[in-house]
C-alpha cells in the first residue's frame, strides 16, 4: 500500500501536463508501458492511463483489505491465547490473591485490558508501519519530483511535530484515567451486585448509586479531557495542511511569474504536490492517536502480565504419588496467619483417624473455618505440618488431595446452569444414573423431578432461583457424587429445617461411614455422634475430647 499511495498523484501529475500541452519526461517503465499501446492520441493517453489508475485502485483497495482483515485476526488470535493464558493463571492463583484484589480488578484485566492488547495490532503497532511506511514513500517520491518544491511544502511539519507530540501527551494521560476509572467501575459494579440483596434490605439504593454517580463521573471527566485534545488536534491539522497548499501555490506561483505571466509548466506538479500532502497529513491526523492506542495497549500489557506472571499457588515439591486416601488426618504444630503477621491459628495439634468425625465448635473468628481451608491447601501454614495418611500434604499434589476431600459450605455458590451441570461441575465422567442415585440418598430426588425439566432446571447465578436450603442440598449431592476420603461440613446444616435436617442427617451417617469427617456445627444433633469434639477460641485448642467430656466441662450448651 505504501508502494502504491504515492503513484496515481503522479499518474495524475502526467495526466494534466500532457493534457494541457506540457513537455513531460516519463519513466522509462511507463513510457514502455505506453509504448505497448502504440498511440499518440491524447485521449487514448487519458484512457490508457486511467485504466492504469483503476487497476492500481483495486490493488490498493485489495491490499487495504487483506491489511486490515490480516491485522485485525492477528490480534484476536492473540487475544484469545493470552485471554486463556490469563484466566487459566488466575484460576491456579493462591486463594489470598482473591482476599486482596476485587473481583472486578481481575474481570477488568481479563476482557477490557486484554481487548486493548488487540489494538495494538488493529490500530497500533502494525497501522503505525504502515502509516510511517507511506509516509516516507511519498516524501521520497516529492524530492525525486522537485526537492525545492518539497522543502517549501514541508515548512510546516515542524508545527504537526509538535502539536502531535503535545495532543499524545495529554491523551495518553485522559487515557490512564480513563482506564482506571473503568477498572474501578467494574469492581464497583461486581461487587455491589453480587450484595444487591444486602443493599436493598438496608435501603441502601440511594446512598451506592451516589457512589457510583462519583466514579462514573471521574470516568467521564476522562473521557471529556481526551475528547477536548481531539476536538483541538484535528482542526490544527487541517490548518498546517492549508498552510502547506498554501505554500505550494504561493512557491510555483513566483517561480511561473519569473519565467512568463502565462506560463503553466507547473500545474500538473501543484495537483500531484496538493494530493502528496493531503497522502502525508491523512496518516498524520491519526498518527498521533495511533500512538496513543499502542500506549495504552502497552500500559494494559503490563496489567495482564502482572496477572499472567502472578505467582500461583504453592505446589507440592518431591512428590510422593499414591493411588487413593485412607483419611487419616493429623495437624502437628500448625501455626497459620493469612499475612504472615497475625496468628489466627497457634499450635494446633490433633488426629483424626479413618472412620472418625472430629466436630469443630468456636465462636466467630476463632479459626473454625480457618482449619478446613489449610485441609486441601487453598492457604499455606507458616510452622507445622499438616498430615494424610502420615505424608506430609506438601508433598501431596493439590489436585490429588483435593480430589479425595468433599466439601459443604454454608455459603453455598451455584453457577448459572442447570442443576445437573452444578451437581456434576461439568465432569464428562460423571453419569445422570449416578447424580440420581446420589440425590435419592439424601431424598432430594423427588424434588429435583417436581421442577421444570427436572434435572435440567436452569439455576440463575448464585443459586438465586433456589432457596438457601435447597441451595445447601445440591451442595451435599455434589459431595457425595464426589465419594470423598474426607468429608467437610462447615455450618453445613445451618439453614436447614429440622425435618430437612433429620434426612440429611440419616445421609450423613450413610456417608461418613469409613471416611473421616470434619464437623463445624452449632446444633448439638450434629455434633453429638462425632467422635471426637474440639473448642477452639482465639486460635487456641481449649478443649479437645469426646462429646459427654465438652459436656460435662460446660462446652456444650
Amino acid at each position: 500500500m505504501a508502494i502504491v499511495a504515492p503513484v496515481r498523484p503522479y499518474l495524475i501529475q502526467v495526466t494534466v501536463d500532457k493534457t494541457i500541452g506540457n513537455q513531460i519526461n516519463l519513466p522509462n517503465w511507463l513510457d514502455s508501458f505506453i509504448n505497448l499501446f502504440n498511440t499518440n492520441n491524447l485521449v487514448s493517453f487519458i484512457a490508457i492511463i486511467t485504466v492504469f489508475q483503476i487497476v492500481l485502485i483495486i490493488i490498493e483497495t485489495v491490499a487495504r483489505f487483506s491489511f486490515s482483515f490480516i491485522t485485525a485476526k492477528l490480534g484476536q488470535l492473540v487475544v484469545k491465547d493470552i485471554r486463556n493464558h490469563v484466566y487459566k493463571n488466575i484460576l491456579k492463583l493462591p486463594l489470598s490473591k482473591f482476599d486482596t484484589t476485587p473481583i472486578g480488578t481481575l474481570t477488568t484485566r481479563t476482557i477490557n485490558d486484554i481487548e486493548s492488547i488487540n489494538e495494538i495490532f488493529s490500530d497500533g503497532l502494525i497501522p503505525i508501519i504502515a502509516d510511517v511506511l507511506t509516509i516516507f514513500i511519498t516524501v521520497f517520491t516529492m524530492f525525486w519530483i522537485d526537492w525545492k518544491l518539497t522543502l517549501i511544502a514541508l515548512i510546516p511539519l515542524p508545527i504537526i511535530i509538535i502539536a502531535t507530540y503535545i495532543f499524545k501527551e495529554s491523551v495518553k494521560k485522559s487515557f490512564t484515567q480513563v482506564r482506571n476509572a473503568v477498572s474501578a467501575l467494574n469492581a464497583f459494579v461486581q461487587e455491589h451486585l453480587t450484595g444487591i440483596q444486602i443493599v436493598q434490605a438496608f435501603t441502601a439504593e440511594q446512598r451506592e448509586l451516589d457512589k457510583f454517580k462519583i466514579i462514573n463521573k471521574q470516568h467521564r471527566d476522562a473521557n471529556i479531557k481526551a475528547i477536548f485534545a481531539y476536538s483541538v488536534f484535528f482542526p490544527v491539522v487541517e490548518l498546517v495542511l492549508a498552510l502547506s497548499t498554501a505554500l505550494i501555490v504561493w512557491f510555483v506561483a513566483n517561480k511561473a511569474l519569473s519565467v512568463g505571466e502565462n506560463n503553466i509548466a507547473f500545474s500538473g506538479k501543484i495537483v500531484a504536490f496538493v494530493l502528496f500532502m493531503n497522502q502525508i497529513f491523512r496518516p498524520l491526523r491519526v498518527l498521533a492517536d495511533k500512538f496513543n492506542v499502542l500506549q495504552m495497549g502497552i500500559i494494559a500489557t503490563e496489567r495482564v502480565f502482572a496477572i499472567a506472571n502472578e505467582t500461583k499457588e504453592k505446589q507440592a515439591t518431591n512428590i510422593i504419588t499414591k493411588n487413593s486416601i485412607s483419611g487419616n488426618l493429623e495437624f502437628k504444630n500448625v501455626w497459620f496467619a493469612y499475612n504472615n503477621e497475625n496468628y489466627v491459628l497457634q499450635n494446633i495439634n490433633f488426629k483424626v483417624n479413618k472412620g472418625e468425625t472430629l466436630a469443630i465448635i468456636g465462636s466467630t473468628g476463632s479459626g473454625k473455618t480457618s482449619i478446613i481451608s489449610l485441609i486441601n491447601k487453598l492457604y499455606d501454614i507458616q510452622k507445622g505440618e499438616i498430615l494424610i495418611d502420615e505424608t506430609n500434604i506438601n508433598h501431596l499434589e493439590n489436585s490429588f488431595i483435593r480430589q479425595h476431600i468433599g466439601f459443604v459450605l454454608q455459603d453455598v455458590f451455584l453457577f448459572g446452569g442447570s442443576i445437573f451441570d452444578n451437581i456434576t461441575l461439568r465432569n464428562p465422567a460423571i453419569t445422570k444414573e449416578q447424580v440420581i442415585e446420589a440425590a435419592k440418598l439424601i431424598d432430594m430426588h423427588d424434588f429435583i423431578m417436581k421442577l421444570p425439566n427436572n434435572y435440567d432446571y436452569e439455576v440463575l447465578e448464585r443459586g438465586a432461583t433456589l432457596s438457601l436450603g435447597q441451595r445447601q442440598l445440591i451442595s451435599f449431592i455434589r459431595a457425595i457424587l464426589y465419594n470423598p476420603s474426607i468429608l467437610v461440613l462447615d455450618e453445613a446444616t445451618s439453614s436447614i429445617d429440622t425435618e430437612s435436617e433429620q434426612l440429611i442427617q440419616q445421609a450423613i451417617d450413610k456417608l461418613i461411614k469409613n471416611r473421616t469427617s470434619i464437623v463445624i456445627a452449632h446444633r448439638l444433633s450434629t455434633i453429638e455422634k462425632a467422635n471426637k469434639v474440639m473448642v477452639l477460641q482465639k486460635g487456641v485448642i481449649q478443649f479437645l475430647g469426646t462429646y459427654n467430656e465438652a459436656k460435662k466441662l460446660g462446652y456444650l450448651h
